[in-house]
């Protein structure tokens, strides 16, 4: 694969660019996928915390934990990136120009502005603190202790006027201690020493430790939203075609209720019967014994738990067994390798993305605790939940479940007062409720769809990027629309491409190929009947090979340092010249194309090994070492 060529020349200057006194946030790299994270020792919890962002150790072991919505490391390459990226932040706030002094007492109703905050001696965070961002989302709070740091019982660190957590940063030179119920906000950065947090503590943003241990105690602790954090978008939803329509189905097995039943969409079974429905509290069709209708189902439920069943998940949840107990979870592809568990609440969160998808896979059983609930909340649909479930399930009295349960070869009990807002489906298994149920089909309207989706993906192809999609099933398809996006949500069109005039039964493939794509693409698929109707597809992400093999070249003059690139693709890019230690020497924006451009910086005074960073489209174009 031929690799693009960055050229670079440095020519060195006598002036120094100004410093700036604005804070500015740290670059914490990999550290930044971490809610918890050490360089080493062991991070440790008891009993249940619930936690969003990765936990890990770069040397030492997680002990305690339970149901993580992230990735646990220890000691593996990505935690050693994590350990490398933590000190690189830590420098960045360590040298950050102090513009405030206050004494070791923070809180107690104060209010502060954005700034770099310098505290000498063992500081508390007391009652509440307030930080006013005075409108600015991009206001940067920097606090430099430079002892110890605890909390008070009930200590609040509360956001004014566009303030984000995200941009709060707490830098410690000590041990840092939370006390119960403490509500604190922002990435805390301890050096060479140990954080506890106490029970009932919620930390909105993350606690990172150059060499010391981490232990929870029963806390709420997730990742900052914002700061151009990417949206969750969750894997690409199965296709459940024409089954679709109902909301109660088995591929092979009798369907069967006994008690007085309200169910919204189509009931039925591809082999066996279908008994116990009555037809006045179904609001769809009732498919008394197998017909076209169910075997087409259960060639599409078959087709759509294929997918679900390859589908790579991210996020493994250890512990099956104790799934449920407020666990909350955001839109992911996650797997449960054994017989699951469910107790209590499950939240499911969109982050504000009412198209995100989840998919949850569990290789073995389901079973349900009486009044079990899944609870969607920040924008979640039901109609775009997935449960893949090898093995039977179980959902007990007065359950609410949101979600379709895709079931395989695994029968399905529905107990006394259950709601499924979704549907419930096997491939294979009888399909039972012992009494009054209620199941809503998120389906609406079951007419056939002009196009059925076999696939829609993309993959890099040298410098550009391939997309592929396939199809079947077109009936009055007019043409395809390829949407491209830098962000995930403002999208511009591609290309359209004609729909394949054929046999309808035919499979078609279709590809486009992006010569000019970003660092980072988002696609998205629309059809267009030939009467004008259109049904947007789906959303992808693609990562483009746009950037790779740099190439430097370094000579030196007496006045600037120059640095020459070609090959580059366009857009914003920053130039930054740091010290062999970490410190920030300067900083400047420039705008890259793919011609050959010159760009020039400030040399250090003085002599001796600097490093040159340049970044463009949310990476690390290029990091090295330049000698003056």
């Amino acid at each position: 694969m031929k690799k693009k060529v960055l050229h670079l020349a440095t020519i060195v200057t006598l002036f120094i660019s100004p410093s700036i006194c604005l804070a500015q946030a740290p670059t914490l790299g990999f550290a930044g996928d971490f809610v918890l994270f050490t360089t080493a020792g062991p991070v440790t919890n008891t009993p249940i915390s619930h936690l969003t962002g990765n936990v890990g150790t770069n040397s030492g072991s997680n002990t305690g934990f339970g149901n993580v919505n992230g990735v646990m490391h220890a000691g593996d390459g990505v935690s050693g990136q994590a350990a490398a990226d933590l000190l690189v932040a830590y420098d960045q706030l360590k040298n950050a120009t102090a513009t405030f002094f206050p004494a070791p007492l923070l809180g107690n109703g104060d209010t502060l502005v954005a700034g770099v905050y310098k505290v000498t001696g063992v500081t508390t965070l007391s009652s509440t603190l307030y930080l006013d961002a005075k409108g600015n989302s991009n206001a940067v709070f920097i606090f430099q202790i430079q002892a110890a740091f605890s909390s008070t019982a009930g200590a609040k660190v509360k956001l004014l006027n566009g303030a984000q957590s995200c941009n709060v940063f707490w830098k410690v030179e000590g041990a840092v201690n939370l006390a119960t119920a403490t509500f604190m906000r922002g990435t805390i950065v301890a050096n060479n020493a140990a954080i506890g947090m106490s029970t009932n503590d919620t930390l909105e943003g993350r606690a990172l430790s150059i060499n010391g241990a981490i232990t929870l105690d029963g806390v709420t602790g997730y990742i900052p939203p914002g700061c151009g954090k990417a949206q969750l978008t969750g894997p690409i939803a199965p296709n459940l075609g024409s089954t679709a329509c109902y909301a109660v189905f088995s591929g092979n097995g009798s369907v069967v209720n006994s008690g007085v039943s309200t169910i919204t969409g189509d009931v039925g079974t591809n082999v066996g019967l279908t008994t116990g429905f009555n037809p006045l509290t179904v609001n769809g069709t009732v498919h008394p014994i197998p017909d076209g209708s169910t075997a087409a189902a259960a060639a599409d439920l078959l087709v759509a738990y294929n997918y679900l069943n390859v589908l790579p998940h991210q996020i493994e949840l250890l512990y099956p067994a104790q799934f449920g107990r407020n666990l909350v979870l955001t839109p992911h592809t996650y797997i449960m390798n054994g017989a699951t568990t469910f107790t209590d609440s499950l939240y499911l969160n969109a982050e504000g993305n009412t198209s995100a998808v989840f998919v949850l896979k569990l290789k073995g059983a389901l079973t349900t605790s009486t009044l079990a609930k899944v609870i969607l909340i920040n924008g979640t649909q039901a109609s775009n939940v997935y449960w893949m479930v090898d093995g039977a399930v179980n959902i007990n009295g007065n359950s609410i479940f949101n979600g379709t349960i895709v079931c395989n070869s695994g029968a399905i009990n529905l107990a006394t007062g259950v709601t499924i807002n979704g549907r419930a489906l096997t491939t294979g298994g009888a399909l039972s409720s012992t009494s009054s149920m209620s199941v809503f089909s998120p389906s609406g309207d079951c007419r056939p769809l002009p196009v059925s989706w076999l696939y829609f993906r993309g993959k890099p192809a040298q410098k550009n990027v391939l997309v592929e999609w396939g199809t079947t099933k077109e009936v009055n398809n007019g043409f395809f629309t390829l949407e491209k996006s830098r962000d995930g949500q403002n999208f511009e069109s591609l290309t359209t491409v004609n729909a394949s005039k054929g046999i309808e039964s035919a499979a078609y493939n279709y590809s486009f190929t992006d010569q000019n794509p970003y660092s980072l693409n988002y696609y998205r698929i629309s059809q267009t009947d030939r009467d004008g109707k259109k049904n947007t597809y789906n959303t992808i992400q693609v990562k483009a090979n746009v950037d790779g093999g740099l190439k430097t070249l370094h000579y030196v003059r007496q006045d600037y340092i120059y640095v020459q690139m070609t090959g580059a693709v366009p857009g914003d890019a920053t130039i930054e010249l740091y010290t062999i230690d970490g410190k920030k020497m300067s900083s400047q924006k420039i705008i890259l194309t793919r011609e050959a451009n010159v760009y020039k910086i400030a040399k250090p005074v003085r002599k001796g090994i600097y490093l040159l960073s340049i970044q463009a489209h949310g990476e690390k174009l290029y990091h090295g070492k330049i000698m003056l």
